[in-house]
């Protein structure tokens, strides 16, 4: 596998697997698919932002992509980022998502980045907080029914980890 940053050329196949995670899933609480213009125009913010959006690929074929972008957009919040993880549904299990996370984590880290947050829709989504602990990310919290999805209230799991340093040295 893989993993790289992602091209123009992939945002077919971003899309295809985002629509899937909203239109079958609680990852996301969007609950229409974006096409792939305004995912593209979301890929350049974070690139623009100097972030990494990456993906993960066998064979030529995107198994599934990750980005980190502002955790928060006031200016105190600068070192924090927050991930998003999506993984094609054929493909789970099969350590996509632990390797595109390992890979923000790198990216981040090198970028000057001192915080990462999780923010997991659905408290019974135990694959993606698995890999997040894996991967030395502790609960920091639950947000309870903060989103109204497939008729019923939704939990998010905030799972937070350190990056480089983090807060034990001030930033440069």
């Amino acid at each position: 596998m893989l993993i790289r940053d992602s091209r123009p050329d992939d945002l077919a196949r971003i899309q295809a697997i985002y629509a899937h995670h909203v239109l079958h899933g609680l990852a996301s609480f969007e609950e229409e698919p974006p096409d792939m213009e305004e995912l593209g125009r979301r890929r350049a913010d974070v690139l623009g932002r100097g972030m990494p959006h990456l993906v993960a690929e066998r064979d030529g074929q995107v198994l599934g992509f990750a980005y980190a972008g502002p955790y928060r957009l006031r200016r105190a919040y600068r070192f924090t980022v927050e991930d998003s993880i999506y993984v094609a549904d054929d493909c789970r299990g099969m350590g996509v998502g632990r390797a595109l996370l390992s890979a923000l984590v790198e990216r981040t880290t090198a970028a000057g980045c001192r915080q990462m947050i999780a923010v997991i829709g659905d408290s019974g989504n135990a694959a993606s907080i698995g890999v997040h602990a894996s991967l030395g990310f502790t609960q920091a919290g639950l947000l309870h029914s903060v989103g109204f999805k497939f008729g019923r209230w939704v939990d998010c799991v905030l799972m937070q980890r350190p990056l480089g340093p983090g807060d034990g040295t001030l930033p440069e």
